[in-house]
């Protein structure tokens, strides 16, 4: 048996409006974009979208347009994929990791004032694994420091904190739609803001600089080739006519994975989601006991035709970070203790009960096995 880490859910509606967009010959800010921006819109109850090609766009779109430049400090994770990281340094931002909480693993609010300077600017706050990360704390010291928030909520579409929802709260939330994402557009991403003046940026930085009063070939300001194709947004448009059957199958693997789990005395445990937040289920990750071999337990997974992948490694010992901010093991425990022990397994709308039943099998063996 061969069981996919992920797979889209992708039906006859997605082909029909990709057909509808090749029919049309408008594949570049045509219907199917402008739809689609509005369903995230009425979605999210926020006055602006501005789609674009993917959430590492987006998310630098953000960073530009709330005027972040070189020296800046951004108090961001140090457990979260690279872009969320990356996005800072494309402008000559400061990354400023703070730790993570070991049991969300979602960033530390506790540990935030500490690292606060003249130089800081904003937070960039991550929901990880589409649990929202401790926001009433995070928005009150922001606004007692007057600082920007950025929130990366690529993994969390429909996911909540105290009943409103991630991406929503900041001076600008961002999303994206890679193929294993909540919803998918193959690749792409959007900005939602509920301030006009970036709104007004973006739309202009993700279209080589112009802005929508702008002429054909007149560019206000320098911009970049961000845009998100018709095609990329007709599957989107789909997608978010289906977001509530996609979030409840999602859930409904989440939760035959907990029962299997139990009872195959499975030895790990789950990030926890705190009281207030209402998870989205992008992946779904397991923390293995202390003592596991993480590499051991991908590999013996591996040979039984299990995808599984290390989630997340932690950013400031990757080589680039090493290389420019001499970062050393040891520099935030907590994100490399966990970095060495958490895993994600297969997870998708599709998984059948066999397959799911076939994963904790084997994942009981391998830590088993030692």
């Amino acid at each position: 048996m061969f069981v996919p880490l992920a797979r889209p859910d992708l039906t006859d509606l997605e082909k029909q409006y990709v057909l509808e967009v090749l029919d049309s010959g408008q594949l570049s800010f045509g219907e199917k974009l402008g739809r689609f921006e509005d369903a995230f819109r009425q979605q999210l109850q926020i006055p602006h979208a501005v789609a674009m090609n993917s959430g590492t766009s987006a998310l630098h779109v953000a960073v530009k347009a709330l005027g972040l430049k070189s020296g800046d400090e951004v108090i961001t994770t140090p457990y979260s994929f690279i872009a969320s990281s990356n996005c800072l340094l494309f402008e000559g931002a400061v990354p400023v990791f703070v730790d993570i909480d070991p049991h969300t693993l979602n960033m530390d609010t506790r540990q935030i004032e500490s690292v606060i300077t003249p130089r800081t600017k904003a937070i960039l706050a991550v929901h990880v694994f589409g649990q929202t990360c401790q926001m009433d704390e995070l928005m009150r010291i922001a606004r007692k420091h007057n600082l920007h928030v950025i929130e990366d909520a690529c993994e969390a579409l429909g996911a909540e904190w105290k009943g409103k929802q991630a991406g929503t709260f900041g001076d600008a939330g961002v999303f994206a739609f890679y193929a294993n994402k909540q919803v998918t557009t193959g690749e792409g991403g959007i900005l939602v803001t509920q301030r006009k003046d970036v709104a007004n940026a973006a739309y202009g930085l993700r279209n080589q600089g112009r802005a929508p009063e702008d002429g054909w070939l007149e560019h206000t300001q320098v911009g970049y080739n961000y845009r998100m194709s018709d095609l990329q947004a007709a599957v989107g448009v789909a997608q978010m006519e289906r977001l509530s059957e996609l979030l409840r199958k999602r859930e409904e693997k989440a939760e035959r994975y907990k029962e299997l789990l139990r009872e195959y005395q499975v030895p790990v445990t789950l990030p926890q989601a705190l009281e207030e937040c209402k998870i989205s289920w992008f992946v779904f990750v397991v923390i293995l006991p202390e003592n596991a071999d993480q590499a051991g337990v991908i590999r013996f997974l591996h040979d039984k035709g299990i995808q599984s992948k290390p989630y997340f490694p932690a950013i400031h010992l990757q080589p680039c970070y090493r290389k420019q901010f001499f970062f050393e093991a040891g520099a935030f425990p907590v994100t490399e203790r966990m970095a060495k022990r958490t895993i994600a397994i297969p997870f998708h709308t599709q998984l059948t009960e066999e397959e799911q039943r076939y994963v904790i099998g084997q994942l009981a063996v391998a830590l088993q096995k030692g």
